[in-house]
């Protein structure tokens, strides 16, 4: 006891189960820089850039799915000649579709989204192409998502703030579907993915930039970084999508 009888005040004891707002945003300022730092590919990177931020930035909960707007991640696959992609039937889509899935609290969108790709591919040995952009990002988009029925629940609609990363996998590697998220698994070429989406705006806005995007990225041959010629990336920081 202290003079008086007061019990002396202690300071309060971090909860590391509940982060301090200051921690938390402070975990988020790499993601921030690194889309700040972001060059984007067109008009609908630009816009959608700023609203990916301010949500970041003004929204505790994003990185969760009660938040209306949350962020999730995509990973663009290609072969080491970026002649194909791998693509997945969506269930609740109904459409051939790319990787990718929610942050659900995770920081580390690099993790999540080759976790998601062996989850939903059985791909275990793919790289990450870092260099395609700060931080590995190779693709900003907003994306509206329509209430539907998931594992016999209503979701209602909502937008995915998504963060897009690029990666390398052979297409010899052995796929199998999640059957809780996919009824498919294949290696297409460019052309062949575009012409199997039957979602016209994401195939004709997203898909398509993708490929495009491709034409500035030297993605390596045969698993090995490639040397980087003038005016093109080189692939660099190989990051394994060993999850076990």
């Amino acid at each position: 006891m202290v003079p008086g009888g007061m019990q002396p005040q202690c300071p309060p004891t971090a909860n590391p189960l509940y982060p301090s707002a200051a921690t938390s945003y402070n975990s988020l300022m790499p993601l921030i820089d690194d889309i700040r730092a972001y060059r984007p590919f067109n008009e609908q990177e630009e816009v959608d850039r700023e609203i990916i931020l301010r949500q970041l930035e003004s929204d505790p909960d994003v990185f969760d799915r009660s938040s209306l707007a949350h962020v999730t991640c995509s990973i663009w696959t290609v072969d080491p000649t970026a002649a194909k992609t791998l693509m997945v039937h969506h269930n609740v889509y109904s459409s051939w579709s790319w990787i990718g899935g929610h942050a659900d609290g995770e920081r580390d969108l690099i993790r999540v989204a080759l976790r998601e790709l062996e989850e939903e591919t059985g791909v275990a040995d793919a790289r990450l192409v870092a260099s395609c952009g700060p931080g590995g990002i190779f693709s900003l988009e907003v994306l509206t998502v329509d209430g539907h029925e998931k594992r016999h629940r209503y979701v209602s609609p909502h937008l995915h703030l998504n963060v897009t990363y690029l990666a390398v996998a052979s297409s010899d590697e052995s796929l199998r579907a999640k059957p809780d998220e996919n009824d498919g698994v294949r290696w297409m070429t460019l052309d062949e993915a575009l012409a199997s989406s039957t979602e016209p705006w994401i195939r004709d806005r997203i898909y398509r930039k993708l490929v495009d995007k491709l034409s500035t990225v030297d993605v390596g041959r045969d698993g090995e970084p490639a040397p980087s010629p003038p005016g093109k990336l080189a692939t660099v920081d190989i990051q394994r999508s060993r999850t076990r």
